[in-house]
């Protein structure tokens, strides 16, 4: 099921785990010093009303001194930020090319756990399209573009199904190694490497304590959950005391994208995953071809979780291949 043959990392950070790791630690920050200080000069942080009475933060970076090619919203994946290296860098990529650029932050990431009582989880569907109507309201670029990761990927592919519904029409959304199907990717996270299992985990629990800072009426349940050490365990007790579904499976299948919903979607979509990706199983997509709605199903061979590090430069065939396919939506 390979489709971009043309990505051919070097055997020196070839492996899975090492372009995962890549994709999230600070060596990359470096490459992009001149283009993050632009980036970061013009940059305005927003807290948007995302209606019902709840705040979103981001930060908004329009292009100084040109006319901009389009407003590019870039969603974090779970855990992350609006500064987490993957989509820092994806962002400084985007604003050097020309595009405006809005780093969104999902509930309670990005040091925003004080801002609703209600804790985050994966089928806020609603929030992240009311977020994205406030900054199209504020931002003139236009056409409109929304790339998420991991997670983010399936918010980003769910604003493609159900923005225009809602007022928010994406000329193209990009899903880069997105979790399309939760409950294989609990199963991956608890099964796979350690590594991944730690690090996920690890951040989780400092959402948690965090969450439970800010709300202290969470401190209780804080306790309990932080006791427990499978995904799938901690999903099944969150689903049933912190979300409307009042148990696991329907919270799963609210946010759970299926083949059918992402051909058949209302405006464009492109998918760029790997092969390796530790995390999003490849059994995900199979079956899954360009058609419809999908425009573009990209499947590395090599790139691990959301990295596609591409030469020992640390630069990116991910951020070059966005560009590419803005560039021909555009």
């Amino acid at each position: 099921m390979i489709t971009a043959p043309e990505f051919r990392p070097p055997r020196l950070i070839r492996h899975a785990q090492i372009q995962s790791i890549l994709a999230t630690k600070s060596p990359r920050r470096r490459r992009w010093l001149a283009a993050g200080s632009r980036m970061e000069a013009v940059a305005q942080h927003h807290m948007l009303d995302a209606g019902d009475g709840v705040r979103l933060t981001g930060y908004h970076s329009q292009q100084a001194d040109r006319t901009p090619r389009g407003l590019a919203v870039l969603i974090h994946g779970w855990e992350g930020c609006h500064d987490s290296t993957y989509l820092y860098s994806m962002a400084c990529a985007l604003y050097g090319a020309g595009y405006d650029v809005f780093r969104l932050n999902l509930r309670d990431h990005g040091g925003t756990h004080h801002l609703n009582r209600e804790v985050f989880h994966s089928a806020r569907i609603g929030e992240v399209l009311g977020a994205i109507r406030a900054v199209q309201a504020f931002a003139a670029a236009r056409p409109l573009f929304v790339i998420g990761f991991s997670l983010g990927g399936n918010f980003a592919l769910r604003v493609g199904i159900h923005g225009p519904a809602a007022g928010v029409v994406p000329r193209l959304t990009i899903g880069i190694c997105p979790s399309i199907n939760p409950r294989a990717t609990i199963a991956a996270i608890d099964d796979g490497p350690a590594l991944f299992r730690w690090y996920f985990m690890n951040k989780w629990r400092k959402t948690v304590r965090a969450k439970a800072a800010a709300w202290p009426e969470y401190a209780a349940q804080a306790d309990r959950y932080l006791q427990m050490n499978r995904l799938l365990d901690i999903t099944a007790r969150f689903a049933e005391e912190q979300t409307e579904y009042g148990a696991m499976e329907p919270y799963l299948a609210a946010y759970t994208l299926t083949h059918e919903q992402i051909v058949g979607a209302p405006s464009p979509l492109a998918i760029i995953t790997a092969a390796d990706d530790p995390v999003i199983p490849l059994q995900d997509f199979r079956g899954l071809s360009p058609g419809g709605s999908l425009r573009h199903l990209e499947v590395t061979a090599h790139g691990g979780h959301c990295g596609f590090i591409e030469n020992l430069r640390l630069q990116s065939w991910a951020e070059r291949r966005v560009l590419a396919l803005l560039q021909r939506a555009v």
